[in-house]
């Protein structure tokens, strides 16, 4: 059997490591001597300002204030930072009540990629960048269907994934894996009805899940029941087809015949 489930609301301040004497190590963090991405950090220092920045993995990254995002972009896309390879966003809300969003920026001409990266608290809004890149549209909408972070002056802000009257951001670290209340009856509202909620059961959306007490889908080897009734510990007596009988005759190899042809 499964462990009973407990909410997950607070997993972030818990400890991911059993072994107490083992710490994870720290990705080293150096400073940018690239002088093909330290320029235009320079540059961006100076036209909207930057919180901090830092090479890590070989890539550079750059925090600017969340109210800075649209024109530090706009900006870098002038020197040469083209292409939104990629946007999304991190579930930080349970350490520190926020959210890191990040927008993922290739230089074909410089052959570099920069990250930039913001923090925007939890319920506050951003500006929409889906003008300066059409790829925008539709993360920014991911970013909204998911985590629910609310992009201003996005030109069609609505859920991308999920359906439009769906509850909760599946994505943020607190939902559950197997979804919460409303998802368990979605479908079955939706195409049946509430009334028909103690007659078909809420929805399995765990395909591997196994339930001991579920006697309609699953049987228990050696423990069988009827279908529907409640499970049993005693074991049921195995029997075998007795003969003689019309279901049963001994194989005798004499009587066997060929066909010629296929009937």
């Amino acid at each position: 059997m499964y462990r009973k489930y407990t909410p997950k609301g607070d997993v972030q301040k818990k400890s991911y490591h059993t072994d107490r004497f083992y710490a994870p190590k720290e990705i080293v963090k150096e400073a940018i001597e690239d002088s093909a991405v330290k320029a235009d950090i320079d540059a961006l220092t100076a036209k909207t300002g930057v919180e901090k920045s830092f090479f890590m993995r070989g890539e550079a990254i750059v925090y600017v204030a969340s109210e800075k995002v649209k024109e530090a972009l706009r900006f870098l896309q002038s020197c040469g930072w083209t292409q939104l390879m990629e946007m999304s966003a991190v579930d930080y809300l349970a350490e520190r009540g926020e959210f890191e969003l990040f927008y993922e920026l290739l230089s074909v001409e410089k052959n570099r990629r920069m990250r930039l990266k913001t923090i925007v608290r939890d319920g506050e809004a951003i500006e929409s960048v889906a003008d300066l890149w059409r790829s925008a549209n539709w993360s920014e909408r991911e970013c909204y269907d998911m985590f629910g972070i609310i992009f201003n002056n996005h030109p069609h802000l609505r859920r991308i994934l999920m359906p439009d009257d769906w509850v909760g951001f599946p994505l943020r670290r607190s939902y559950p894996l197997q979804g919460d209340e409303h998802a368990r009856w979605y479908e079955v509202d939706k195409i049946f009805g509430k009334e028909f909620r103690d007659k078909i059961g809420p929805e399995n959306r765990d395909p591997a899940r196994v339930d001991r007490d579920d006697t309609i889908n699953f049987a228990r080897l050696g423990y069988e029941v009827k279908s529907g009734e409640p499970p049993k510990d005693e074991p049921t007596p195995i029997t075998y087809l007795e003969k003689p009988s019309i279901l049963y005759s001994d194989f005798d190899p004499k009587k066997q015949k060929v066909l010629d042809k296929r009937k």
